[in-house]
Formats: C-alpha cells, structure tokens, sequence
C-alpha cells in the first residue's frame, strides 16, 4: 500500500486546530477566497523589512528609504487578487501604516539582530506517521528571520496586526508557538545546524497608534514532536489524516464568511 503523504505549511497549523474542517477545504480541497486589505498591508510590512535585513544581512548598511518604497509599491501594486469591499482602510491610509513602522523597523529593530538567512527556503521534512500515513512539513522564512545570537541560532518571525502588541508595549506570542517550533525543526533538517536560541516574535501593531514590540517564545519544537510521555501536534495532525475526520468548530472567531473559504458550502455554522 503506498502512504498518504499531507502537506502541512508551518503557517497552517493553527488554522488546522482552530477549524480543521475550514483547513481541509483551503489545503486539501483547494478552496481560495481573495486577499484581504489588511492582509495586503501585512504582506507590504514583511516585503519593506525583508529587503532592509536582506540588504544588511549581505553586509550593506541597509537603506530605510528604499524599504519603507518597496513596502508602499507592495500595497498600491499587490500581486494578488484583493477584496476590497472587506477592508476598512483606503490603499492610502495602508501606506502610511505601513511607510511608519517599516521606517521604525529599519532604525530601532533591525539593528538589534544579526542575521544568518532571510526568506529562506526550507527543504520539506516527511515525517513517518504510521499507518501509510505521513506529514510534509513544508514552509519558507518568508516573515522569519534566522538570527545569530551569542549562543547559537535562532528564529524570529515578524507579526503584523491590529492587537500584535499589547498594552505593555510587548509583541503577543499566544497561538505562535506551533508555526516557531515547525520553522525551527525545518531549519535544522535545511542548515543541519541546531535551533539553540528561544524563537521570537517582533508584533507590528496596525490599529490606532502604530507600534513594534518584542516577545519570546520556548518550547516550540516540543510542542510539534511531542515527548516520551505525551504526544505533540504532529501526532494529533496524524490522527485527523488517518481517520479522514477533519472537524468544523462553529465557535472559532474565524468562523466567518471573512476568513473562511468554505463558508459557503459549510453546514456547521449558524
């Protein structure tokens, strides 16, 4: 019997755990809905400061006015097919956003890390599950950074919301864990060098007054591989693939014809 082998994007797994009902029509049956116009200003944020720490990273000393341009062509140009019914920003107002906190970025954050990769592109891991059943894992850096630090490497993924800092003035972290530990298990199966340093966050807050934050995250691939004495996500993943049971959750906060490709053919939700 040849094995079943699923695809999982590091970027995917909460989204599997939230409502794995809406994760098998988006990654298994293929189901898309547009862009959305936050959406669109996240994906700017990450290009700007992609191509300052690239820039850097070569050993130039990184140009915040070229970032902070690539950042706003990204939005007033996109790529994709957006909704633009859905937002509640004009393209206008995404560019300031987004023009202010990848200027910040570039002269406050950035400097704070050496980094060893941007945007890099991880070899996929399959993973044995039993049962004919095995898990991909696949992702690239495309918001990560891999970073050198004093003892070892780490992964630090940038976040960009409207709740991505918090009153503290910290980046939260809750719900990243599992996307972390996948980056770091799939950087070490790409590099072959060993994930010592915890993951981290950098939250670039979009609502009201734009705001970075910095957070940390232990424990991801733990969380992903599981111990001797209790069974990780992967495990968990590898049960839903086995039984074909992917389970809708009407009470997800994402459970919206806003976030959810199968909304409309779904039957779970009210």
């Amino acid at each position: 019997m040849m094995a079943q082998s699923f695809k999982v994007r590091a970027s995917s797994w909460g989204k599997l755990f939230d409502c794995a009902h809406s994760w098998e029509g988006t990654h298994i049956l293929g189901m898309r809905m547009p862009s959305s116009p936050r959406a669109l200003l996240g994906k700017g944020i990450h290009h700007g400061t992609a191509v300052f720490d690239t820039e850097r990273m070569n050993g130039g000393p990184g140009d915040a006015f070229e970032a902070v341009d690539q950042a706003v062509e990204h939005i007033v140009h996109p790529d994709e097919e957006v909704d633009w019914k859905s937002g509640d920003l004009s393209q206008k107002e995404m560019s300031v956003i987004a023009a202010t906190l990848v200027n910040r970025y570039c002269y406050e954050v950035s400097p704070l890390f050496t980094f060893a990769a941007v945007e890099m592109t991880t070899k996929p891991l399959v993973i044995d599950c039993g049962s004919g059943i095995n898990v991909e894992l696949t992702g690239t850096l495309d918001r990560c950074r891999l970073r050198r630090d004093t003892n070892g490497l780490g992964i630090s993924d940038v976040k960009s919301g409207r709740a991505a800092v918090d009153e503290y003035g910290n980046a939260k972290t809750k719900g990243h864990r599992a996307q972390i530990g996948t980056y770091e298990i799939l950087t070490e199966h790409t590099t072959g060098e060993i994930i010592t340093e915890p993951g981290g966050i950098i939250g670039m807050k979009t609502s009201g007054k734009p705001a970075i934050g910095l957070g940390e995250i232990t424990g991801g691939k733990e969380l992903m591989l599981g111990t001797a004495d209790e069974p990780g996500l992967i495990q968990y993943a590898a049960e839903m693939f086995r039984s074909g049971m992917f389970p809708p959750n009407p009470q997800s906060v994402l459970c919206s014809k806003k976030y959810c490709a199968r909304w409309a053919t779904c039957k779970f939700h009210d």
